[in-house]
């Protein structure tokens, strides 16, 4: 009998709590799963496709028949290398349903024989999005229960954030460094953060 080989493809900037329930539940249902992170030059991401490529290998080091690649083009003609005979993607909400529904099908006039699987992911993780963990850990909000604790320190790292004072972001620069502005006045030396 053929091993069941599926990709679960995305950007996974940053990767989630979602992201690994939908890893844990895909590994238990395929005897091969691959996440598969797409090269996409036309965005600028937080993390590179190397430093996401790294953090999910050690957060599915315990998995057995999960592997991390990365590919860039038609899912299509990725998985036809792979031999995987299915697709997996989460779904969140009417509005995801829609996205992936078109591009399931699209998928399938390409390629025929690649099947998609949706999964929902846990309830608690349902309103989870990695734009949004973007968002709040870039204004210095938290974010532990979002996204696994190494997440969180990479993103901290990357934002300079350390949490939130009196409703306002609070950066290592405003802790430790002041600078003059051209009238004299004191202004905390913030950076801009691109997302």
């Amino acid at each position: 009998m053929s091993r069941k080989i599926a990709i679960y493809p995305g950007s996974f900037d940053p990767p989630t709590k979602g992201h690994l329930d939908l890893i844990a539940r895909g590994s238990r249902i395929f005897d091969e799963l691959v996440v598969a992170i797409l090269r996409n030059p036309d965005k600028t991401p937080l993390f590179s496709v190397d430093e996401r490529k790294e953090m999910i290998e050690l957060l599915t080091s315990g998995y057995k028949n999960v592997r991390v690649d990365t590919f860039e083009g038609l899912t299509v003609d990725y998985a036809t290398r792979l031999r995987a005979t299915a697709v997996l993607r989460g779904i969140r909400a009417i509005s995801d349903y829609e996205y992936e529904l078109q591009m399931a099908l699209m998928n399938r006039k390409l390629q025929p024989s690649l099947e998609t699987v949706f999964m929902m992911p846990a309830e608690h993780y349902s309103y989870i999005s990695s734009r949004l963990v973007r968002e709040i850990a870039a204004m210095g909000g938290p974010i532990g229960a979002l996204v696994p604790g190494l997440i969180e320190q990479r993103m901290r790292a990357k934002f300079g954030t350390t949490g939130r004072r009196n409703g306002k972001p609070k950066s290592r620069a405003s802790q430790s460094k002041r600078e003059p502005s051209k009238r004299g006045r004191s202004k905390t030396a913030t950076g801009k953060v691109d997302l």
